[in-house]
């Protein structure tokens, strides 16, 4: 009986352990400066990939993602800035792009468009203003592809302009993550092809 008393006291004072880790490990991540998107809160302590999966508007751009084989990369140690397209802005591509882009025979195709969105390095918002101020209102930046986008400010927010002329528009700025930066922009920036 003592020994079963023994074994139920340390029962309950390990569940009391684990709830209390699990609270305080909670309560560290309500502390961090969030930003909503997609509906999910994006932690700064979380890699890009891991925060982009919960975003309810980044369906299509995680699935390309893991399509073209670059989970691996952007979950790596970067720093990156990743120009992030939602849903929507997918949606804006000519019918059957998407699903012609995600096929495995075009899995180089796709990564050329998915790493058109990425430069190396954390550029926060007030670093790309302060860059496309610096470069009398047109910056232009090379991505991860290999070729560039040119940043600019129109009423007051910066808009990519990409190799064909598309125009994109950061929506939300600065999710900042452990490995670099999102922002989250409306349509897809196409490299010339």
């Amino acid at each position: 009986m003592k020994n079963s008393k023994l074994f139920s006291l340390a029962l309950v004072a390990a569940f009391l352990f684990i709830g209390q880790t699990a609270f305080a490990q909670s309560g560290m991540m309500k502390k961090e400066k969030t930003v909503m998107v997609g509906g999910a809160e994006m932690y700064p302590s979380k890699n890009i990939i891991e925060n982009a999966v919960n975003s309810k508007d980044h369906t299509t751009l995680v699935a390309a993602v893991k399509a073209g084989e670059l989970v691996e990369v952007l979950s790596g140690e970067g720093p990156f800035t990743v120009f992030a397209p939602t849903n929507a802005a997918f949606d804006k591509l000519p019918e059957g792009t998407v699903a012609n882009l995600l096929k495995p025979e075009n899995k180089k195709t796709l990564q050329t468009v998915l790493t058109y969105h990425v430069i190396a390095g954390k550029f926060n918002a007030k670093d790309v203003i302060a860059l496309i101020k610096k470069n009398d209102g047109i910056a232009a930046v090379k991505t991860v592809a290999g070729t560039e986008i040119r940043l600019s400010l129109e009423n007051g927010k910066v808009t990519i302009t990409d190799a064909n002329g598309g125009t994109s528009t950061v929506t939300i700025a600065d999710v900042n993550q452990s490995n670099g930066v999102i922002h989250v922009v409306d349509s897809v920036l196409l490299p010339k092809m």
